[in-house]
């Protein structure tokens, strides 16, 4: 996909990724870019940096997102691509149990890690489907591919999605609809840094999110399905699909050099 003239929606696009995907994409010559965001305040300071919408919408809020998309679509046509990139992570509050997370915590993230995906799509897909093609981005992690040691909820909810995501290419590919799927590791995000230092998915180095727009434009372009900023993971996937046992072997190894047991 080429950016230029096209109609853009991104969620999560206060800050972070989300952001510097709506940055880019104006830099690109998107026609139009509706930033979304629970922080209304946020949304609207970098929509009006390149003349955007902004829009106050809880992503796990199915009618709240259908009322966002139709509202775009009602002004502006169509929706090109939606990047469904809002995303919540909570670390395990007990590192030695990997089932401690509160249900709470775990409701949230299924309702923005995944579900949000699905309102997306149930929103936006009808009218892709009619003309024929259309653009799904949604904003996974490495986490979802391989796992993230110390946190469950996220690594479960992240495979949710890739699971999703691969669906929705194979239903709706021979539609015109493609879909990618973006799934990086360390990032320099309030998300990352809420983790403190020395966190795993940093140990191949911390991008901006400037970096990932970046991979992110690369990855359109070429209409890939895994877009992977940093390129180490393919290579951790195969070590994965190759022998499921030995990595799990290797995963604990890293867990217990990068997170030593609270007393």
């Amino acid at each position: 996909m080429e950016l230029k003239g096209k109609v853009v929606v991104v969620t999560g696009g206060a800050d972070g990724i989300g952001a510097a995907l709506c940055r880019r994409f104006a830099r690109e010559g998107a026609a139009h870019i509706a930033v979304v965001d629970r922080n209304g305040e946020g949304a609207r300071a970098v929509a009006e940096e390149f003349g955007g919408t902004s829009y106050a919408t809880d992503v796990s809020d199915q009618a709240a997102v259908a009322d966002m998309v139709a509202n775009v679509e009602a002004v502006h046509g169509r929706i090109d691509l939606c990047c469904s990139n809002a995303g919540v992570g909570d670390g395990d509050p007990d590192r030695n149990f990997a089932a401690s997370s509160p249900d709470s915590v775990w409701m949230r993230a299924w309702g923005v890690n995944v579900m949000a995906h699905v309102y997306a799509a149930r929103a936006v897909l009808p009218g892709m489907i009619a003309r024929g093609e259309g653009y799904l981005l949604n904003t996974v992690s490495a986490a979802g591919l391989l796992s993230q040691i110390g946190g469950a909820v996220y690594s479960t909810t992240k495979h949710a999605a890739v699971g999703l995501a691969e669906s929705l290419a194979i239903t709706h590919g021979d539609q015109g609809i493609k879909v990618s799927i973006l799934c990086p590791q360390g990032v320099d995000t309030a998300m990352l840094r809420a983790g403190g230092s020395g966190s795993p998915q940093s140990l191949d180095g911390v991008l901006t999110p400037d970096d990932v727009a970046q991979s992110v434009v690369e990855g359109l372009a070429a209409e890939s399905f895994l877009i992977l900023p940093h390129p180490e993971v393919v290579t951790y996937m195969q070590r994965k699909t190759t022998d499921y046992d030995r990595w799990l072997s290797g995963m604990r190894r890293l867990r217990a050099k990068t997170m030593a047991p609270r007393g």
